[in-house]
């Protein structure tokens, strides 16, 4: 007898099986409540940033003086795949891209290197050196908590700062970045006359107080014995200190600082606002730590938060959490549970009809099972639980149990017609089907492992789906062949085999025990308040009573009687089949031939990502640059009374309507410096299955139509959350070229001629080249200023500290550090002309060192002109992005109008030293695609060499791979029918993952075939005989993993903690898991369904033609 030794060893040790399967699922259950839960998984990719802040400078000299030689040194660094750089007022951003396979650690150590090289051609007042970070999606904040109240800003900010500590101790948290809060700083306000008259200058007020706010060590002194420390310590202690300081000129005149300068405690210039429904708020953005507990954070912070309400903050005090990620996240992990539950009932309840209650549970189990292994080696990957780990899950639950089906099926197969006893049998059965099954695993796992190195942001994200999957499917062998033939041998029984002996005595008292604990836990439940474990142990026992009293004979029935009908219709078919090979064959083609023609006819909307409802509906609002903070904030208040007037007052499915101005107002999330001339206006809604079915996504063009036009001269964007990796906008036209005159002229003209196509679906074309920023031009005569001995240094200087400002110290206010800043009087220092005739004082060492003062408007000229807003760069050559988002309207069209863009820039004539293509989100598309077909081709290739090895036959291989070709059928007609559109990322994934499916049942079929051959059965007949037996295990098999998906394609959800806990099952259709999910799922399903047809009906008649073609084959020979 055939035999796996194995599984024979867990057969005859029963007992250490068991031991052994109740620690994997109590260690398993362990892990899964330690693993850190999130949405999105924390993706790194190697992708680094160099930001450099140089305040004062304009765009085009942060290109010049500091992108540049950035750029310069960046480019010898081997693996790049790209750079591209951004100048804009103050502030340098160079983003270097790497090649994915290299470590993240490594390439940011090889650009902190080129940036040490290039600090020697960087300009040497910069405040700090060049920034470098890689990127990090744990970087955009979990959740806003504002803070508000009738206090003065002082106290609002000692609130809020309380807060922020209190939240920045936890493990959890990176940081936490305050927004909407004003600092302090001592003013130095210094009145440009009375200085002059003092001949006095700014370095000799910053010597002054430099001078006087010292603490210095002065050694230590031995006295009496003891060692004391002698400290001088003449720092500040108050203001007026500061005031009375004695400033000296250097022609030896001596006067109190307040002679000749206000010096008070005020505030810095307010950077940015906040507010939460139309009141100004502070918000503290947490930033987690990457790879950190999601949930866990949020609920410590809500603690946090409730404990300092009660006993640090007064009653007062308003504080309220906005923008938790946690509850999206706890949504999506909560739908995804309850559909790998309502899966896993579907699939035990088919299994149940074919294979009685008692196998159908231990088959079932297989499913948790393979899950608490999965848990236990997940954490040696690093990975969280998060939607992509969850979805390898449910894609798993009809896969995983297609190992325990063919065993126990088997088992089951030879127990009951073999009439050996049940240990023999089941060690019969698994040594029978060992091969198969694993070959059929490894085809099943093949098209995984190429998604596995996939590269990219994308591949990044989606790592997770083929390794989890490869862990749960291997999990699920390992449960097939040692867990469940014990299972099968304690359980499974047949009227008459007394092979495993009981004694009836025992048996009773353990049945009379079992109850009575069982009851006892129900009754323990229920005292105790946990409605949820008393409910759902009586549900159980309902069940069980159900099964043996109303369904046990209804299964049995269509065991003896309907299926066997079944499988004698089925037989009839096959035999007609048989008969009119050709006409199958061609009929086959030709619907092969007609999917791909509907296909190519319909014209199909093809995405990278599937977008669902929104959560989030951002409304940007982007000034010229130069805006004043306050001017746009004035005008975000507009918009912002716009977009509630849209929504409503009181609109019951708006949680939320967030403004921010400068801060956290960008449309790139990841961007954290303050820009005057942006802001943004967030509308959270709650989540899905509160709305009651009205759709978020018709306030998109709702928004869009309000907003548009209302501020002259603004751009106003709106867009929905990233329901994926972070992508680029559908529309994105880019122009490059060195000469900027040329560039400009040639992005104006591009945009102009596709603002007059009006091409349908595109929101508003934006360009992020702005020739307009205000600007003054101070140009320095250098004959002059060389005469008199100044250097273009000083004049800067003096320029930069009586606008700008310069720290000259710190005051120390508690554990607070306030700078002391020098700058002019607000309205000289806001008065050009009162700057420029601001005088230098120096001493003419060429006229014996007598002390001179010369107005600097005789050694500069200033002249106001407009310049560029920003400068960006791609590969160290300028470029200017046309962009565009696609209206809520028409992206069911996106294809459509994509293809339009295209068509236009095609008929555009040639600019001269200047390129025009179209990039964006359609680059990233042909890269997914290129990626997903090279993945199909390695792993069929994967595939052939398996079932070569197997079947050592060329023509079995092929006639089970073309189950894959044929099975596309399936996919392409119901996308034509439910008129769907292709989400390449995900329908590509459904399509390589499909390829190892299809092809397993293809394997049992062919290889029992083989089987039946072997003992003597004719062609024809092993063919019929083979297919009857085994379309039980492949109906099975396919009907678990198409009942595993349904759920989540279907967008149908039971809330099953509630319906327990207090009757109510909250039962609705859609949310976000199925936009996400839903088009790998129907792929998988129309697939599957298509091929699991092609398995029973046409693989047989292939099976048929291919003998018969090698006969006449070898005849001839």
């Amino acid at each position: 007898m055939k035999e796996f030794k194995l599984t024979s060893w867990s057969i005859d040790n029963r007992t250490s099986i068991f031991i052994i399967t109740v620690i994997i699922t109590l260690a398993g259950i362990l892990s899964y409540n330690s693993l850190p839960k999130e949405q999105f998984p924390d993706v790194v990719v190697p992708t680094i940033f160099v930001s450099t802040i140089y305040p004062g400078a304009s765009p085009s000299d942060m290109e010049q003086l500091v992108t540049k030689p950035i750029e310069k040194q960046l480019k010898g660094i081997n693996g790049v795949k790209k750079v591209t750089s951004s100048s804009v007022q103050d502030f340098s951003n160079v983003i270097v891209e790497f090649n994915t396979n290299l470590d993240v650690v490594l390439c940011k150590q090889k650009v902190k290197d080129a940036v040490d090289k290039a600090k020697r051609d960087l300009p040497t007042d910069l405040l700090e050196d060049p920034t470098v970070s890689e990127f990090d999606i744990s970087e955009i904040p979990i959740m806003n908590v504002n803070i508000s109240g009738d206090f003065s800003l002082d106290k609002l900010k000692d609130y809020a700062e309380k807060l922020k500590d209190r939240i920045e101790e936890m493990r959890e948290i990176t940081r936490v970045d305050m927004v909407g809060a004003l600092d302090k700083e001592v003013q130095i306000n210094v009145d440009k006359y009375k200085m002059t008259a003092a001949k006095l200058t700014f370095r000799d007020i910053e010597n002054a107080i430099s001078g006087e706010n010292l603490t210095i060590s002065a050694g230590n002194v031995d006295i009496g014995g003891m060692t004391r420390s002698v400290s001088i310590r003449g720092d500040f202690t108050d203001v007026e200190q500061i005031k009375n300081i004695i400033v000296g000129s250097q022609s030896g005149a001596m006067m109190y600082l307040k002679d000749v300068a206000e010096v008070k405690m005020g505030y810095e210039e307010q950077e940015s606002f906040s507010r939460l429904n139309g009141k100004n708020v502070i918000a503290l953005n947490v930033i987690k730590r990457s790879g950190e507990n999601l949930i866990n954070a949020s609920d410590k912070i809500k603690e946090t938060v409730e404990e300092m309400k009660a006993s640090d903050f007064p009653a007062n005090l308003d504080v309220v959490i906005t923008g938790d990620q946690s509850r999206a996240t706890r949504v999506t992990l909560h739908d995804l549970i309850n559909t790998i539950i309502i899966g896993f009932i579907l699939v035990t309840v088919i299994l149940m009809f074919f294979m009685g209650g008692t196998n159908a549970i231990f088959v079932a189990m297989s499913v948790p099972l393979s899950m608490c292994i999965a848990f236990l080696v997940l954490p040696s990957f690093d990975f969280t639980l998060n939607m992509i780990v969850l979805f390898a899950f449910l894609l798993g639950l009809g896969i995983v149990v297609d190992d325990a089906i063919v065993v126990i099926e088997n088992t089951h197969r030879i127990y009951h017609d073999e009439h050996l006893d049940i240990v023999t049998a089941a060690k019969k059965a698994a040594g029978e089907v060992f091969l198969p099954v694993l070959s059929g695993t490894a085809t099943t796992l093949a098209p995984f492992f190429p998604l596995v190195f996939w590269g990219g942001i994308f591949g990044k994200f989606m790592h997770f789906l083929p390794v989890t999957i490869i862990i749960t499917l291997t999990a699920s062998l390992v449960v097939a062949y040692i867990i469940n033939p014990v299972f099968a041998v304690w359980f499974m029984r047949r009227d008459g085999d007394h092979s495993v002996k009981t004694d009836p005595k025992k048996a009773r008292r353990r049945t009379i025990a079992g109850y009575v604990i069982y009851g006892l836990a129900t009754l323990y439940f229920y005292v105790n308040g946990n409605m949820f474990m008393g409910n759902m142990l009586v549900t159980l026992a309902l069940l069980i009573v159900l099964y043996r009293y109303v369904l046990e004979g209804l299964v049995t029935r269509f065991q003896t009687k309907l299926w066997p009908a079944v499988q004698g219709v089925y037989a009839s078919f096959l035999e007609f089949a048989l008969r009119r090979p050709w006409t199958m064959l061609v009929g086959m083609f030709v619907l092969l031939m007609g999917s791909c023609g509907i296909t190519a006819s319909r014209q199909a909307n093809i995405v990278l990502f599937p977008k669902a409802d929104p959560n989030f509906i951002y409304v940007y609002l982007n000034m010229p640059v130069g805006t004043d903070v306050n001017v746009t904030d004035s005008l975000t208040r507009i918009v912002e009374r716009k977009v509630v007037e849209t929504l409503g007052e009181n609109n019951p499915i708006v949680e939320s309507v967030i403004a921010n101005v400068a801060l956290n107002a960008s449309e790139d999330q990841f961007d954290r410096s303050a820009t005057s001339n942006k802001g943004k206006v967030g509308v959270a809604f709650v989540e899905y299955g509160k709305r009651n079915g009205v759709s978020t996504n018709a306030y998109m063009d709702k928004i869009r139509e309000a907003t548009k036009g209302i501020i002259p001269g603004a751009e106003i964007t709106v867009d929905q959350e990233q329901g994926g990796p972070p992508s680029p906008k559908p529309i994105s036209v880019e122009i490059r070229g060195d000469d900027f005159t040329q560039l400009a002229r040639a992005s104006v003209a591009v945009k102009r001629y596709l603002d007059s196509l009006a091409i349908p679906g595109v929101e508003e074309l934006r360009s992020d080249l702005i020739l307009s920023k205000p600007e003054i031009n101070v140009r320095i005569d250098r004959d002059r200023a060389s005469r008199e001995g100044i250097s273009t240094a000083q004049i800067g200087m003096e320029f930069r500290t009586a606008i700008l400002g310069k720290e000259a110290s710190k005051y120390r206010d508690g554990e607070d550090e306030i700078p002391i800043n020098i700058r002019l009087q607000k309205d000289q220092r806001e008065n050009i002309n009162a700057v420029e005739n601001l005088n230098i004082t120096f001493r003419d060492m060429n006229m014996g060192g007598v002390l001179r003062s010369v107005p600097m408007a005789a050694l500069a000229d200033v002249k106001y002109t407009n310049t560029f807003g920003g400068i960006r760069r791609k590969d160290q050559e300028r470029m200017v992005t046309l962009s565009s988002n696609i209206t809520a309207q028409y992206q069911p069209k996106q294809t459509e109008v994509v293809n339009a863009v295209k068509a236009a820039l095609a008929a555009l004539p040639p600019y001269e030293g200047v390129t025009v293509g179209f990039a964006g989100e359609d680059a990233e598309l042909m890269d997914a695609m290129t990626f997903l077909g090279r993945s199909l081709i390695i792993s069929l290739f994967i595939i052939l060499l398996i079932l070569v090895t197997q079947f050592n036959s060329f023509g079995k291989t092929l006639i089970i791979l073309t189950e894959v070709v044929f099975s596309i059928i399936g996919v392409l007609l119901g996308m034509a029918i439910f008129n769907m559109d292709f989400s390449v990322i995900m329908m590509g994934v459904g399509i390589v993952a499909l390829a190892g499916i299809v092809v397993r049942n293809g394997i049992l079929l062919v290889e029992f075939t083989d089987v039946l051959r072997a003992k003597g059965m004719n062609v024809h007949d092993a063919i019929v005989e083979a297919g009857r037996i085994r379309m039980t295990p492949v109906l099975l098999t396919a009907t678990a993993a198409i009942l595993g998906l349904i759920p989540l394609a279907v967008g149908f959800n039971i809330d099953f903690e509630n319906l327990f806990a207090h009757g109510d099952p909250k039962i609705y259709f859609g949310g976000d898991s199925v936009a996400f999910w839903g088009p790998l799922s129907w792929t998988i399903v129309f697939g599957l369904g298509f091929a699991t047809f092609i398995t029973l009906v046409i693989l047989p008649v292939m099976y048929l033609k291919g003998w018969q073609l090698s006969e006449w084959w070898r005849k001839k020979v």
